[in-house]
């Protein structure tokens, strides 16, 4: 996933992950990008919760 906002011009960090939600910030072109929500909800939160169970869900920032 992250080489594909990289190529797009963007960046995700993680800030902090507590009680099972992950935070992150939307940097660069994801930053100001109205798709971006879709990018966090159905991408970025799908391939976290799968790879990491106690991840529940992921929030920006």
């Amino acid at each position: 996933m992250r080489p594909g906002i990289l190529a797009d011009g963007g960046e995700v960090w993680l800030i902090k992950v507590e009680d099972g939600v992950a935070f992150v910030q939307m940097l660069g072109a994801c930053g100001g990008c109205p798709a971006s929500n879709y990018t966090l909800k159905g991408a970025i939160e799908t391939i976290v919760r799968a790879d990491v169970p106690e991840i529940r869900e992921v929030v920006e920032i």
